[in-house]
């Protein structure tokens, strides 16, 4: 029994950060029908802002909670003016290429302004600590993973329903065009959910450093490809499907790694994407994406 509840710990840890990287990529699909694959260079980008502030004396675990969400808006706006907004208007392939560009782009800045080996931060270091609840022993990081990425969800829904801008956005998912006609600014809405998904971005590093301990110029890339898949088996445009392919993907890594033999560990990335291609031949659309009927192929 204590292992069973470890794993589930475990597993709605992973979903949590998966869920907060495909909820940061889904706010901006949502409303441009981008992804954003320069998503993983923004949380890169706000490790190493928390690096550099460390160095130069920063001490506070708090106040680097706060850097980290407001290094993430700044991140995420200035790279939709300066590298998105000019292809708003463009095809779709051509912001995809874009997004890819800034990706490889800022990893090599990375690489050849820093370094391009991992560099030690210990700040969070203090955020994993064991818990003892009667028989059980769980990891205190990995419960405040899962409790602020479930109060982060409940904060977007509540701005979404409940505030001006967020009901702008939600109506701008729908139809921009009209909403463009009912007096609301484009660029308006589209910097808040690109502001929205660098403060979703902020929070998941600081858990990312928290476990790993350490800053590197790639630490997003690889995140964000799952959390692209997250948004894949949810459907792309939902947000709640977002949030619910970033658990399930959890539930499924941990899952195998609890279930394979220790010799086929290094599988599980296969049997993963197996899986996620059987769950999206049943449901092609996602978890809660929306059919649509695209007719038969003409040759």
């Amino acid at each position: 029994m204590e292992y069973f509840v470890q794993q589930l710990v475990n597993a709605l840890a992973f979903g949590s950060e998966y869920a907060l990287v495909a909820l940061g990529l889904a706010v901006v699909f949502s409303i441009m029908g981008l992804v954003n694959f320069a998503h993983g260079e923004v949380i890169g980008a706000i490790a190493y802002s928390l690096l550099l502030t460390a160095s130069v004396g920063l001490s506070s675990p708090f106040l680097a909670v706060v850097l980290a969400v407001l290094a993430g808006i700044a991140v995420s706006v200035a790279l939709e003016r300066v590298a998105f907004r000019p292809v708003r208007n463009a095809p779709t392939t051509t912001g995809l290429l874009t997004a890819f560009g800034v990706s490889i782009l800022l990893q090599n800045m990375f690489q050849l302004l820093i370094s391009p080996r991992p560099q030690a931060f210990s700040l969070f270091n203090g955020m994993s600590t064991t818990w003892h609840l009667g028989p059980y022993s769980v990891s205190s990081l990995q419960v405040m993973e899962f409790v602020v990425a479930a109060i982060s969800m409940a904060a977007l829904v509540l701005f979404l329903n409940r505030s001006t801008l967020g009901v702008a956005m939600r109506a701008a998912s729908r139809d921009f065009s009209t909403v463009r006609l009912m007096g609301i600014r484009a660029n308006r809405v589209i910097a808040a959910a690109f502001a929205i998904s660098g403060a979703l971005a902020g929070i998941a590093c600081v858990f990312i450093l928290a476990r790993r301990g350490g800053v590197a110029p790639d630490m997003g890339f690889g995140l964000v490809l799952k959390a692209f898949v997250a948004c894949v088996i949810g459907g792309f445009g939902s947000l709640i499907g977002a949030a619910a392919g970033g658990m399930l993907l959890g539930f499924i890594e941990v899952g195998l790694l609890a279930a394979l033999p220790q010799e086929m560990g290094g599988l599980k990335e296969a049997f993963t994407y197996v899986i996620v291609t059987l769950i999206l031949l049943y449901k092609p659309e996602g978890l809660f994406g929306t059919r649509r009927e695209l007719g038969d192929k003409e040759f």
